[in-house]
C-alpha cells in the first residue's frame, strides 16, 4: 500500500457572504461560499435575487437564438 495517498482531513471554517460562519470537515482548512442556509431563499422564505451570471444570455449567444 502507498503511504500518504489520501489528503489530510481538517476542521474547516466555512464563511458565507452574509457573514455567517460555521465549522465542518474538509480537506481545505477554510471555505468561502456565496449562499448558506441562513440566507438561502428556500430556508428563509424570503425571495432574494441570486445573480446567475447571464446564463440565459450565454445560451442564446451559443445557439444563436
Amino acid at each position: 500500500m502507498k503511504t500518504d495517498l489520501h489528503p489530510k482531513y481538517h476542521r474547516a471554517t466555512v464563511t458565507c457572504a452574509c457573514g455567517e460562519t460555521f465549522e465542518t470537515g474538509s480537506t481545505s482548512e477554510s471555505l468561502k461560499v456565496e449562499i448558506c442556509s441562513k440566507c438561502h431563499p428556500f430556508f428563509t422564505g424570503k425571495q432574494k435575487f441570486v445573480d446567475t451570471g447571464g446564463r440565459v444570455e450565454r445560451f442564446k449567444r451559443k445557439y444563436n437564438l
